[in-house]
């Protein structure tokens, strides 16, 4: 009889080896192949995420050339506002991050190889369009107190807390604020 009741319990013990063995070799297969897969992709992420890689496609480069001379670049404070801060949702909203860069390089570069010409002032209403409120307020965090421009303080108040049926956007002011042909740069003191 103890021999009848060893063999079960000498099968579980195998039984769970063996799952654990499959569960150890599953969990290192996935860091083997995750880990390269994850580092790729933010690789690709963080190269095309620059201006310049936006720049490497020659229906962008006037659009990049404005925006060097625009004050998103050229500024006493320093800062440099670059296009995914205007044209893509804010990063800490990962999905929709990473959903809407995917979206706009598939479209960007469907256009470029299949598309018919570039129509930039098409592409700058669609890019005008898609640019939230919030993108803007990302950076432009202190415009309700500007003691020395109070009408731009209340134009500021009456967008961001807008009555309603009156919301608007800060593009309907600022639309050629940054992608606007300019001869020389722009140095703009009083940001």
């Amino acid at each position: 009889m103890p021999d009848q009741e060893a063999a079960p319990a000498e099968q579980n013990k195998k039984r769970w080896r063996g799952r654990t063995l499959t569960v150890g070799l599953l969990v290192a297969l996935g860091v083997v192949l995750g880990f390269p897969l994850f580092s790729l992709t933010y690789y690709t992420m963080a190269r095309t995420s620059t201006p310049q890689f936006c720049a490497s496609c020659h229906e962008i480069q006037p659009a990049y050339f404005d925006w060097q001379t625009s004050s998103h670049v050229v500024n006493d404070k320093g800062f440099v506002a670059d296009c995914m801060d205007c044209h893509l949702p804010a990063p800490h909203d990962t999905i929709n991050f990473f959903y809407v860069k995917t979206a706009h390089g598939i479209r960007d570069v469907l256009l470029h190889f299949v598309g018919g010409p570039y129509d930039r002032q098409a592409m700058r209403q669609q890019a005008w369009a898609t640019i939230e409120n919030d993108q803007c307020l990302k950076c432009h965090r202190n415009l309700l107190y500007m003691p020395y421009q109070r009408g731009a303080m209340l134009a500021h108040r009456a967008v961001i807390y807008p009555r309603p049926g009156y919301e608007k956007r800060c593009t309907d002011c600022h639309r050629n604020f940054v992608h606007r042909p300019r001869g020389l740069y722009a140095y703009d003191q009083k940001m």
